[in-house]
C-alpha cells in the first residue's frame, strides 16, 4: 500500500504588536519662569520675556518658584503618582544654540513623582466604553528652552526638531527659556495610535481640570513624544525603538503611530534591521521621516544641579494640596454613568471640559432633569457657542434658567418647539425663561376644547388630504399635525394633539 503524500501548510504569516510609550512636555501655566521673575505670556514680541537667569549669565542663581512645585505635585497626585518626600535638580549637558547656559536645569534620578497611572477610555461600535489603565514611570520639572526661527520666514522648529536644509541664516527668541514644564513619561502600555491619542487628550483633560495648563498644542503648551516599537505577538522581548518628535494634533499622534507601525512591520518582514533613531512626522506627506540617530542618557552628563537645594515635600503640604484636587475627569464619566443614568457617549462629551461639566452639573442642581440638561447642552446650547467663539463660562443663559427652560416643557407649560424658539434670545441676552414665555404668550395649549376646535377648522381646509389619508395614506397624519400647530401659533400640545387628532381622523 502506498503511503499518502503529506500535505503541506503554508506558514501562517507573523502577527506582530506595537509597543508604544509617551514622552509628554506639559508647560505650566504660572505667570512667571521656573527660577526667575520673567513673565511666562505666550505671543510676547521676541525676546522681551528674558532676564539674567534665563539668559544664563555668568554670576546669577535660580530660585524654584513656588508655583510649580506646587503645581508638579498636584499634576502627580492626580496622576495617582508616589509624590517623592526628597527629591532634587540636575544639570543636563548639551550645547545647542537656543540653550543660554549650555545645560538644562530638570529632574534625573530623584525626580517628584513616579509609579502613577491614568484611565483610558474608548468607545467600541455599540457605544460600550472599553477601559483601561495606563502606567506612568515619573513625572519631573524642568526648564524649556528657547526656540529657533531657521531662514526667516521659510519655517520655525524648536530645539531638537526639524532643522531645514538650505537655510541662510538662524534666528533665536530666549521668551520661552525657562518656562516651567512638567515631562511625563508613560509605561509602555500602549498598543495602537488611538490608544495613544485617547491617552494624550486624557492627559490634557487632567491638567485642565487642575487649572495646571491651558494644554494648548497650538501654543506648545502640550507637546508629544511617542516611543514606538513592534515585535511578534506571544514574544517578551521588546524590538528596536524609535521616537517620533513633532506631534502637533492628537489627530497626528493616531497617525504617525499607524504608519510608523506599517513601516517597521513592513521592514522587518522584509529582512531589514529597524535602527534606533528620532524620526519626524511629516502632516503633508502623511510619513515619518529620519532626523537623527538617537542619544542615550549617558550622552547628557548628568550630575546633581549645585545652585539649587534638595526639594521636600512635607505631609502637612501634601495633604493640603491633596484635598485642593477637584474631582477628575474618569470619576466624573464613571459617576454620571452610575449616578445620572447617562450613555457612555453623553458623559465623555460632558465632561471633556472643566466648565461645561460644572455647567450641567449646575443645571442638574437646579432641577433639571440630567438626560434633558445634557441633550441641551451637547446640540444647541454647543452649536451657539461654536457658532459665537464663546466659552460656556460667559454665556448670558445661566443653568438656572436653562433648567428653568426644561422644567416648563416638562411640566407642558410650553412645547420642545417653542424651547427652542426662545432659546436663541436667553442665549444672546439671557434672563428667565418664564418671564421670556410669559411675555411672548407661548404658554402651551391643552386645552381640549380649543384643539378641537381648531382640528375641526383644518380638516375642514384640507379634504383632499382627508380623502387620501382615509384611502391608506396614513403618512399625512404628520401634515394635519403641522396644520394644527401653525393654527395655534405652535402652542398646541403636541401629544394630546397627536392623539386627538388621530382619532378625528380615522372615525
Amino acid at each position: 500500500m502506498t503511503a499518502a503524500t503529506p500535505t503541506k501548510t503554508k506558514p501562517e504569516k507573523t502577527k506582530y504588536e506595537a509597543i508604544i510609550g509617551l514622552e509628554t512636555h506639559c508647560q505650566l501655566s504660572t505667570e512667571t519662569k521656573i527660577f526667575s521673575s520673567s513673565s511666562t505670556l505666550f505671543g510676547a514680541e521676541p525676546n522681551t520675556n528674558i532676564d539674567p537667569v534665563c539668559m544664563g549669565l555668568p554670576g546669577t542663581l535660580p530660585v524654584l518658584n513656588q508655583k510649580v512645585l506646587e503645581y508638579a505635585v498636584k499634576a502627580g497626585l492626580a496622576l495617582n503618582c508616589q509624590i517623592a518626600p526628597y527629591s532634587k535638580f540636575d544639570r543636563k549637558q548639551y550645547f545647542y544654540p537656543d540653550l543660554p547656559k549650555n545645560y538644562q536645569i530638570s529632574q534625573y534620578d530623584l525626580p517628584i513623582a513616579e509609579h502613577g497611572w491614568l484611565e483610558i477610555e474608548i468607545l467600541d461600535g455599540n457605544g460600550n466604553p472599553i477601559r483601561k489603565k495606563i502606567g506612568v514611570t515619573r513625572l519631573h520639572m524642568e526648564e524649556d528652552a528657547g526656540k529657533l526661527v531657521h531662514g526667516g520666514s521659510a519655517g520655525e522648529a524648536s530645539r531638537n526638531e526639524t532643522r531645514l536644509s538650505g537655510s541662510t541664516f538662524s534666528l533665536v527668541d530666549y521668551n520661552r527659556a525657562g518656562v516651567p514644564l512638567v515631562e511625563i513619561v508613560s509605561e509602555p502600555d500602549l498598543r495602537s495610535g488611538q490608544e495613544a491619542a485617547e491617552y494624550a487628550q486624557e492627559l490634557r483633560r487632567i491638567v485642565r481640570y487642575l487649572g495646571v495648563s491651558d494644554g494648548n498644542m497650538q501654543e506648545g503648551s502640550l507637546r508629544c513624544d511617542v516611543n514606538i516599537s513592534v515585535r511578534p505577538i506571544g514574544t517578551e522581548k521588546f524590538g528596536t525603538k524609535v521616537e517620533i518628535k513633532n506631534m502637533n494634533s492628537f489627530s497626528a499622534i493616531q497617525k504617525a503611530i499607524e504608519y510608523e507601525i506599517e513601516r517597521q512591520t513592513t521592514a522587518i518582514e522584509a529582512g531589514e534591521r529597524i535602527i534606533q533613531e528620532t524620526r519626524l512626522w511629516e502632516e503633508g506627506a502623511q510619513r515619518t521621516i529620519s532626523m537623527r540617530v538617537k542619544e542615550g542618557s549617558s550622552d547628557y552628563r548628568y550630575f546633581p544641579e549645585p545652585d539649587l537645594g534638595p526639594i521636600e515635600v512635607s505631609p502637612a503640604q501634601l495633604e493640603d494640596w491633596q484635598s485642593q484636587l477637584p474631582e477628575l475627569p474618569a470619576v466624573k464619566r464613571h459617576r454620571y454613568e452610575s449616578t445620572l443614568g447617562l450613555s457612555p457617549y453623553d458623559a465623555r462629551i460632558l465632561t471633556d471640559d472643566r466648565a461645561v461639566a460644572e455647567y450641567f452639573e449646575a443645571t442638574v442642581a437646579a432641577g433639571s432633569s440630567p438626560k434633558l440638561a445634557a441633550n441641551w447642552i451637547m446640540s444647541d446650547i454647543s452649536a451657539h457657542l461654536n457658532k459665537e467663539g464663546l466659552p460656556i463660562t460667559q454665556l448670558p443663559l445661566t443653568p438656572d434658567s436653562l433648567a428653568e427652560m426644561i422644567k416648563l416643557i416638562e411640566n407642558n407649560t410650553i412645547s420642545n418647539k417653542i424651547g427652542k424658539d426662545i432659546l436663541p434670545e436667553l442665549l444672546i441676552h439671557g434672563g428667565s425663561a418664564k418671564a421670556l414665555v410669559e411675555k411672548k404668550g407661548l404658554v402651551q395649549v391643552s386645552d381640549p376644547q380649543v384643539i378641537e376646535a381648531a382640528i375641526a377648522q383644518v380638516i375642514d381646509s384640507f379634504p383632499s388630504e382627508l380623502e387620501k389619508y382615509r384611502s391608506g395614506k396614513k403618512s399625512l397624519l404628520g401634515f394635519f399635525v403641522g396644520q394644527v400647530m401653525k393654527a395655534t401659533g405652535g402652542k398646541a400640545d403636541p401629544k394630546l394633539t397627536n392623539q386627538m387628532l388621530q382619532k378625528k381622523l380615522d372615525g
